[in-house]
C-alpha cells in the first residue's frame, strides 16, 4: 500500500504503539484486498460485546487501554448483548455480566460512545452523502450505503476500532465506484406496506442471489417507503444475502433511474417478485398450537414503530402463556416514555429491552430451554434467519398478525 508520511510515521510507532498495533493490522487488510491506499473517515460504528469478543477481545481492550489507546473520530457501539436491567430475570451468568460491564467501562476508557444501538442512523447521527465510514454491523452498513448514500464496508469489531484509533480505513469494496453500481434487476410486481412485507422481499432477494459485491437493483416500487421499511429492506438482504448495499430506482439517492443505478454495467439477471411471492415468503406456522414468544426485534425499533406498536396494544393484555419483548434504543425508549408509549405495551405486558437485539442476548439457547420456549413470532425477517441456531421454530407474520398472536395465545 502506499503510505502518507503520517501513516509512515504510525506504523513506526510516533504516534503511539496502540496506534501502531491498529494501522499494522490495517494495513494487512489493505494487502489481502488489494487496496493501494487509506482514506480518512468521520464516523466509526463498532460491534463490541463480550459474546462476541470473548476473553481475547476483552484481553485485547485492556492491553489498548494500558498503551493510551484512544479514538480519534467519533466512535458509536452496536447493540449489546446484555440489558443490565434483566441479567437476573434471563438467569445470565454472573461472570459474564461483570466482564461486559469492564468491557463497557474500557470501551469508555478509549473515547468510544457506547450508544448500543443498531439503528444509530435513525437516533444518533446520520450520515451524510458520501461521507466515508468504518461501520460495523449488517443492518447499519447497508442502510448507510444504500439510503443515505454514504460509504462503508462491512467492519469486524477489531477493524471499526482500528479505524477509530487511525482515523482512516483501506480503500476497497464500497469506497469504490466501481463496486457501487447495480449488479442485477428486481422488477417488484406488489405493493408492500408492513415492515414484514419489505423483509420479506429482502429474503427472496438476499436468498436468490447471495455475494457481498451484488447490488440489487429495485423497479416498479410503488410509493416512497419510509425509513423503517427500508430498514428492514435492507437488514434482511444483508441477512440473507450478505449484501452491503442495494438501488431503488426513484428512492435511493444512487439511483434517480436504473441507467444511473448500473452505471453502464448491464443486469446479470431479472428476478420478478409478485405477491405470491411475498405471502410465501410470510409463511404460515410450522405447527398449530401455542405462541410462546412475540419479539419486535432486529433491528431495534424506533419510535415511530414503537408508537405504532402502543396503538396495537392499546387497552388490550397479552395472553397469560405468551412472553412478548421489544427492542430499543435507549433514547428512543426515553421518548417513548415521555409520550406515553413505553406505559401502553408495560401495561398491555409487553417488555421493552433496552441497548440489546434479541437474537444476541448472553446464553439465549439456555434462556430458551430454561423457559421452554419453542415458538417465536416475530415481523423481523432477519430475526427469523438469525435466531435459528438458538432452536427457536420461528414465524414471520405481519405486525398486527404478530400482535394477535401474543394476545390470543395461538398460532395462526
Amino acid at each position: 500500500m502506499n503510505l502518507t508520511s503520517l501513516e509512515r510515521s504510525m506504523l513506526d510507532g510516533d504516534h503511539g504503539d496502540a496506534v501502531r498495533q491498529a494501522l499494522a493490522y490495517q494495513v494487512k487488510v489493505g494487502e489481502f484486498w488489494n487496496a493501494t491506499r487509506f482514506v480518512p473517515v468521520t464516523n466509526v460504528h463498532m460491534m463490541g460485546d463480550i459474546e462476541v469478543m470473548g476473553d481475547a477481545g476483552l484481553d485485547w481492550l485492556r492491553a489498548l487501554r494500558a498503551s493510551d489507546g484512544s479514538c480519534v473520530v467519533p466512535v458509536t457501539t452496536n447493540a449489546r448483548c446484555i440489558d443490565f436491567a434483566c441479567t437476573r430475570q434471563f438467569g445470565q451468568r454472573p461472570d459474564e455480566v461483570a466482564k461486559e460491564r469492564e468491557l463497557v467501562s474500557l470501551l469508555q476508557a478509549l473515547h468510544v460512545t457506547t450508544t448500543d444501538t443498531c439503528i444509530g442512523y435513525q437516533a444518533i447521527y446520520e450520515p451524510r452523502f458520501g461521507e466515508r465510514l468504518a461501520w460495523g454491523d449488517t443492518g447499519t452498513v447497508i442502510y448507510a450505503n444504500s439510503v443515505l448514500g454514504a460509504r462503508s464496508n462491512f467492519e469486524s469489531g477489531p477493524a471499526a476500532l482500528a479505524a477509530g484509533l487511525t482515523g482512516r480505513v483501506p480503500e476497497y469494496g464500497l469506497h469504490l465506484d466501481a463496486h457501487r453500481r447495480g449488479t442485477f434487476t428486481v422488477d417488484v410486481r406488489a405493493d408492500l406496506d408492513d415492515v414484514a412485507e419489505w423483509g420479506a422481499l429482502g429474503k427472496i432477494v438476499g436468498a436468490a442471489r447471495p455475494g457481498y459485491l451484488e447490488i440489487p437493483v429495485f423497479t416498479r416500487v410503488s410509493g416512497k417507503p419510509d425509513s423503517d421499511q427500508l430498514k428492514h429492506l435492507g437488514a434482511a438482504l444483508a441477512s440473507y444475502g450478505s449484501m452491503a448495499m442495494f438501488h431503488l430506482v426513484g428512492v435511493t439517492p444512487e439511483a434517480p433511474t436504473a441507467e444511473a443505478a448500473f452505471a453502464g454495467k448491464s443486469s446479470a439477471e431479472t428476478l420478478i417478485v409478485g405477491r405470491s411471492e411475498i405471502e410465501l415468503a410470510l409463511g404460515a406456522p410450522a405447527t398449530e398450537g401455542p405462541c410462546d414468544l412475540v419479539v419486535f426485534s432486529g433491528p431495534q425499533l424506533s419510535l415511530a414503530e414503537i408508537g405504532r406498536l402502543s396503538t396495537e396494544f392499546n387497552g388490550a393484555t397479552v395472553h397469560e402463556t405468551t412472553r412478548v419483548f421489544v427492542t430499543t434504543e435507549s433514547s428512543v425508549l426515553a421518548e417513548a416514555r415521555r409520550l406515553g408509549y413505553a406505559r401502553t405495551l408495560e401495561d398491555a405486558g409487553v417488555k421493552i429491552l433496552v441497548g440489546v437485539c434479541f437474537y444476541i442476548l448472553l446464553d439465549l439457547s439456555e434462556i430458551r430451554v430454561r423457559n421452554g420456549w419453542r415458538t417465536l413470532v416475530t415481523n423481523s425477517a432477519k430475526l427469523v434467519n438469525t435466531i435459528g441456531a438458538h432452536g427457536f421454530e420461528t414465524v414471520l407474520r405481519r405486525t398486527s398478525d404478530c400482535v394477535d398472536m401474543a394476545l390470543t395465545g395461538e398460532l395462526r
